[in-house]
């Protein structure tokens, strides 16, 4: 097998310039933490499916750099047309190798604004230069696989598959996105790479062209049954959609003759609702009540939900476009922020980013959260640092908001569950991935225990004492000192 090319180019020129930058000053090596969240949850839902993790501990894994990279480099050239990157510079970066600890919540969980879904440990220069990378993967991943799942809970135990790839962006994005819609709840995918590479079940038949390359449809219906007769949804709306039902039903006939079933039909067009309702009475009466009916055609949760509504007959749901490139809102906004720095007696030294919009003011720290729930049921999120450990039975929570100083009582009695696990340690996996099909399965698990939240409203989410009380200081220090 080919070895993977080295990942570090899969970067921002900005990471490396500064990269060059603790370099040159010695602090390359100098311990940091940056913590990788997100400030709003998407689609305007109440909660995001993290996804990703797999693809980010393989390129932390392959992180590094050939000699052609390095080349590369040295061809790049500042504003005085010399060399940007000086050539210790990247003699040293030729030799680097990913050391860093990974702490993460595990793929399928549930996730709320300004949680840490990645937590970074290790070398400045390293952590900044993975920096864009682990926010392509992970902002993306949890996207889809949290559309996957908003679309499957539209479809309410009707199968949904993923047909997205050929309007995804690009090959790669198409790879992610059945990666991360199966992780969501899709029941298979149209991407056979991805069936491949990640083991989800492909499903397909054909398309309008086959029914087009034969002088009648019939013919067409005739040919595919024969050469794939234990493959057959047959696409009836090329040309005129009742007619198409009708010779479904005949094929399926002779199919039955011959010892096969007709698995079912495929509409991709039209009023979806009234033409599945007419088809489905046709192939009741034809003793076919097996029969699926799948639907395509620019389908996501709200055209579902009003296609259940109408009381449509539909009971597989392919839907491509706007699953595969979350078409109502295309980016996460996931961020990656410095949130600490050791000293040089071992000391961590804490710091926030600040704005002017408190969404966007960071949370300094080696962050970790803490699930409470009771009976069961998740009632609370609490962030806290881990060398001023968890939140204290009794001990109230902080608002997000700093400019909301209310404590918030926390449940006395209740079952804890720290969600970042560690992953790496110096760059080596400390156990083995999760398959997919377990992050799948957490994913269901984790949803349900969070009923509604993927079509709005809000799980609280505070920080512990101690930490609240210093991001507010670190925020008031800032302001008085800044020019």
């Amino acid at each position: 097998m080919t070895k993977p090319a080295p990942t570090g180019l899969q970067t921002d020129l900005y990471q490396l310039t500064m990269a060059q930058g603790y370099w040159k000053l010695g602090r390359a090596d100098q311990q940091a933490v940056f913590n990788l969240t997100f400030r709003k949850p998407p689609f305007g839902a109440g909660v995001a499916l993290a996804c990703g993790l797999a693809q980010a501990l393989e390129l932390i894994e392959h992180f590094g750099y050939s000699p052609a990279q390095i080349e590369f480099l040295a061809t790049l050239k500042g504003n005085d047309q010399q060399p940007l990157f000086d050539r210790g510079f990247l003699d040293w970066l030729a030799e680097q190798r990913a050391t860093i600890d990974l702490d993460a919540m595990p793929e399928g969980s549930a996730s709320f604004p300004h949680e840490p879904l990645l937590r970074v440990r290790g070398p400045l220069a390293q952590c900044q230069l993975l920096e864009t990378s682990l926010l392509t993967v992970i902002n993306f991943q949890t996207l889809i696989a949290t559309k996957a799942a908003r679309i499957v809970a539209a479809a309410g135990g009707d199968a949904v598959l993923e047909f997205g790839l050929r309007r995804a962006q690009g090959l790669d994005g198409g790879l992610s996105a059945s990666r991360a819609a199966y992780i969501g709840g899709v029941a298979a995918t149209s991407n056979v790479e991805a069936g491949m590479r990640f083991g989800i079940p492909v499903r397909g038949t054909h398309a309008h062209a086959w029914v087009m390359a034969f002088e009648h449809e019939q013919d067409a219906f005739s040919a595919y049954a024969e050469a794939m007769p234990n493959n057959c949804v047959f696409l009836v709306d090329t040309y005129d959609t009742m007619k198409g039902v009708d010779r479904a039903i005949l094929e399926a006939a002779k199919l039955h003759a011959r010892g096969h079933t007709m698995a079912g039909i495929r509409l991709d067009s039209g009023d979806l609702g009234e033409l599945s309702k007419a088809a489905r009475k046709k192939l009741d009466a034809a003793g076919l009540q097996h029969a699926a009916i799948v639907a395509s055609s620019d389908l996501d949760e709200y055209a579902i939900d009003e296609l259940k509504l109408s009381g449509a007959a539909i009971s597989v749901w392919g839907v491509g476009t706007r699953l595969a490139t979350a078409y109502d809102q295309p980016a996460l906004g996931g961020v990656y922020k410095l949130a600490a720095l050791e000293q040089a007696d071992g000391s961590w030294r804490r710091m926030v980013k600040l704005s002017e919009n408190p969404i966007k003011t960071s949370l300094p720290g080696l962050l970790q959260v803490r699930r409470l729930s009771v009976a069961g049921k998740p009632i609370v999120d609490v962030i806290y640092d881990e060398e001023f450990g968890p939140p204290q039975p009794g001990e109230p929570g902080w608002p997000l908001d700093v400019t909301k100083l209310e404590p918030v009582p926390l449940p006395a009695d209740a079952q804890v569950e720290d969600l970042l696990q560690p992953v790496l340690r110096l760059g080596q996996r400390v156990g083995p991935a999760p398959s997919i099909e377990a992050s799948r399965a957490r994913a269901h698990e984790q949803l349900a225990s969070f009923p509604g939240l993927l079509r709005g409203g809000q799980h609280p989410v505070l920080l512990e004492t101690k930490l609240a009380t210093l991001e507010r200081e670190l925020i008031a220090a800032a302001r008085s000192s800044s020019p």
